[in-house]
């Protein structure tokens, strides 16, 4: 497929603002909450679905009184405004009753990932201060693992439909269905939420914590409508369409951006507890849907599949996200018919974000007026650690071409724009800001995400700045490494990342390949593809076929596991293999082997 065309900068402007216009006159001290819009679309759409999980439908206007149900239940059991009620729980539709339910009377909610255990778990907890706890029965093991003093004094299970086998009553709690059946179903009196704004608390969302323990990000009630609105009038939103999600609902992108979505423009959400590739197609028939939200690798699996003769007998036409390789990116367009795809780049908690509305495939996006946002590139060097600064200290803002890391100004206007509410711990919030930027007494937010851009101010991610690695005097991007070697047939997915050579300066490039059948790993043949196609620094020095991907529960890839095991055979079963370039293969990785390469054995990260 040849490179998308440039589009004049007016026509993506204008592509741009069928999703911002709609949220220009918001304040932050606008006297209306999530609670309000849930309360109007029960109104207005009462008997449209809102919910679609496991044949069961859940209409707007059944929502909304569960919902109250909720709200009516947790000041019953002593919670007050201002409370911080922690939820895990995965994809059903009690996740936003919930959280929804708390928000009518000035609960915060804090959305717990479902694989927080232990040190993890309690961690958060602490850091959001919660006064309750509600957990489904499907987490009860992962609650059990705190001990009975590190647990929240209030505690509510809600049972799962196939509880079974699920441990229900491993933790001593109260039901929350039976609390709910005691509540009432009408709205709270609105006065109990009175003075809460857009800009008020409406809950927190954890970091993925891949570098260290998570943090707590702040949501208000503006970022939540802001989300959606934007991309929901982007995709131009209408009363047939149909979304589809399988992200975690704890997560920014399926719990806030689908969601608001959903809320603000009337339409479904086909939910499913987790991605199913079998039945991705026929959810997608069966419902009509037609939008997705993606992220990290949740396209690859469905590009995966097998051609089929009706591959394009579907409804689906709009996707957005983040993490969409191109090789992935063209299959969409040319093999399932999919129209638009709108790939950005931003962060549950930043105050930026960049959306590719011109459909350019590689592109996480374009500002077709830089000068006019909030938003700056700055030289970054990378083998230094450090920024590159003018003889005064001041930074160097990167030109086209040249790679520097995104970082946005903090604006405290009255709207959305440049807002950022940072984290429950003051520490985590300055460490994510530079000071005194271009000018005295600036903010600016980092990103950590090394991008580079075109004459057309076409935005294209690098890497993540701790991904990025120095090999034999060389930078080497994680992330272009295996987006080249993705196109190689045989692979799931490919991870890239570098780790210790002892004795060696920087670090060796290293990747994993997923495999069903690593038998099937041809090593000449990968080696003939990677040569040709990358320069010779780049190229991976050791290999590693795993069967399955290490994926975060937000279906990014993670490095940390990998880099630790290294090219060590005692830490892993699975295959390993290290490049013989005069041989032009790879060899399966022995003493033997090393020692006639001069490589030292792997001695730990």
């Amino acid at each position: 497929m040849p490179e998308s065309p440039v589009v004049a900068r007016e026509v993506t402007m204008e592509r741009m603002m069928r999703g911002f216009s709609l949220v220009a006159d918001y304040r932050r001290d606008q006297d209306y909450t999530v609670a309000d819009r849930i309360e109007e679309r029960a109104r207005d759409a009462g008997r449209r679905p809102f919910i679609i999980f496991e044949g069961r439908t859940v209409t707007f206007g059944e929502m909304n009184v569960l919902a109250n149900r909720v709200a009516h239940a947790a000041l019953a059991a002593g919670l007050k405004r201002g409370d911080v009620v922690a939820l895990m729980m995965e994809n059903r539709p009690e996740f936003p009753m919930i959280w929804l339910g708390l928000a009518k009377v000035g609960i915060i909610t804090a959305l717990l990932n479902t694989d927080a255990r232990d040190r993890v778990l309690q961690h958060a907890l602490s850091q959001t201060r919660a006064r309750a706890l509600v957990f489904g029965s499907e987490c009860a093991e992962n609650i059990a693992t705190l001990a009975p003093e590190e647990r929240p004094a209030l505690m509510f299970e809600s049972l799962h439909s196939d509880a079974a086998g699920r441990s229900p009553g491993l933790v001593p709690a109260r039901s929350l269905e039976a609390a709910m059946q005691e509540a009432s179903p009408e709205n709270p009196d609105r006065q109990l939420r009175a003075g809460l704004t857009f800009g008020s608390t409406l809950y927190y969302i954890f970091t993925s914590g891949t570098t260290g323990l998570p943090k707590a990000g702040v949501m208000s009630h503006l970022r939540f409508v802001n989300a959606g609105e934007v991309i929901g009038g982007i995709w131009q939103l209408g009363p047939d369409d149909v979304i589809y999600n399988v992200l975690p609902l704890f997560h920014g992108a399926g719990g806030m951006v689908v969601v608001s979505a959903a809320l603000r423009f009337g339409v479904p959400i086909v939910l499913r507890r987790k991605l199913s590739v079998s039945e991705f197609w026929n959810d997608v028939r069966r419902h009509k849907v037609t939008a997705m939200y993606y992220i990290g690798e949740i396209c690859r699996y469905v590009a995966n599949q097998p051609p089929r003769p009706d591959d394009r007998d579907h409804t689906l036409r709009k996707l957005a996200g983040a993490g969409m390789r191109p090789d992935v990116w063209k299959q969409f367009i040319e093999r399932f018919g999919v129209e638009m795809i709108v790939e950005g780049l931003g962060a549950t908690e930043a105050n930026y974000g960049i959306s590719n509305v011109d459909n350019r495939i590689g592109s996480v996006g374009r500002l077709p007026y830089p000068e006019m946002t909030n938003m700056r590139v700055l030289r970054y060097d990378v083998e230094r650690g450090d920024y590159v600064r003018n003889a005064d200290g001041s930074y160097v803002r990167a030109k086209a071409g040249e790679v520097g890391e995104l970082v946005a100004e903090v604006l405290d206007g009255p709207g959305a724009a440049g807002m950022f509410e940072g984290y429950t711990s003051p520490e985590a919030t300055e460490s994510k800001l530079l000071r005194d930027v271009f000018r005295p007494g600036d903010r600016w937010v980092r990103s950590g995400d090394l991008v580079r851009f075109d004459e057309d101010d076409y935005y294209y991610f690098v890497d993540r700045m701790g991904d990025t690695f120095r090999w034999r005097g060389h930078n080497v991007s994680t992330e272009e490494v295996a987006e080249v070697l993705g196109a190689f047939p045989g692979p799931a997915s490919v991870n890239v990342y570098g780790v210790r050579v002892a004795g060696e300066e920087g670090r060796a490039g290293m990747a994993s390949l997923t495999w069903s059948d690593p038998s099937s790993f041809d090593p000449r043949a990968f080696h003939e593809f990677a040569a040709e196609r990358l320069a010779a620094y780049a190229v991976p020095l050791f290999v590693r076929i795993s069967r399955e991907a290490d994926l975060t529960s937000t279906f990014k890839l993670r490095k940390i596991d990998l880099q630790r095991d290294g090219y060590d055979p005692k830490r892993t079963p699975d295959p390993l293999y290290v490049r013989d370039a005069k041989a032009g293969t790879y060899l399966p990785v022995t003493d033997e082997t090393l020692k006639a390469l001069g490589i030292l054995p792997f001695a730990g990260d």
